[in-house]
């Protein structure tokens, strides 16, 4: 499926995921919406979770803010990992059959919503058609081509694998925002590519600039 990737309308809560079920998934053939950011947009922001959002699908997460436009926003939770899994398996799940790729990458849940699709977080030097450029330093591409890249050893330096996202339609996430449900601080790659999975909450917690 080729096209532009339409921002999701779907409220970020509504559907659960299973992290075994999203292994099994096809990754997305998309090439990214054109971008229309306004002023107060949050893409390149981090939102964290707050302690007490009380939705235990969002405990602790946090999300790196892709798109933030009048059509709604759309980001990724970059600290649910669920395991390695070989390029190879990917690939051949998404019926596209690589013998010469090698590696594995560290599976993520990105958000509970359409956990088929899949996306590659990755820092900017590496650039497709397809790529959305989020802040200048990190970038998302939702391709099979980045995959077979990082298995040919020419893909970019640095990249996170997530199956699902976190999704709001127009007005749903300043409605989060007035219950105060998060935290904000900017991206850092450090935090997004290698800061420990297990304390990058606390860790984003400790940088946060103000509550939203």
């Amino acid at each position: 499926m080729n096209g532009p990737m339409p921002l999701p309308h779907t409220p970020a809560r509504r559907s659960g995921a299973a992290a075994v079920a999203l292994l099994a998934t096809a990754i997305l053939l998309a090439a990214a919406a054109p971008d229309s950011t306004g002023p107060g947009s949050l893409r390149g922001q981090l939102l964290i979770a707050a302690p007490t959002i009380g939705d235990p699908r969002f405990a602790h997460a946090v999300i790196l803010m892709v798109r933030d436009d009048k059509e709604g926003a759309f980001g990724i939770v970059i600290n649910r990992p669920i395991g390695k899994r070989p390029i190879a398996k990917l690939l051949e799940a998404a019926g596209d059959d690589d013998p010469g790729v090698d590696g594995s990458v560290t599976v993520f849940a990105g958000g509970p919503v359409q956990p088929e699709l899949g996306f590659v977080v990755h820092s900017a030097e590496y650039r497709r058609d397809e790529t959305l450029d989020v802040d200048g330093r990190v970038a998302m591409t939702a391709s099979r081509q980045i995959l077979r890249d990082i298995g040919h050893h020419q893909g970019p330096e640095k990249s996170l694998f997530a199956f699902g996202y976190a999704g709001w339609g127009p007005g749903q996430l300043e409605a989060e925002v007035a219950r105060h449900d998060w935290f904000l601080t900017p991206e850092q790659p450090k935090l997004i590519f290698d800061d420990d999975r297990g304390r990058l909450w606390e860790d984003a917690m400790a940088r946060r600039t103000r509550e939203l």
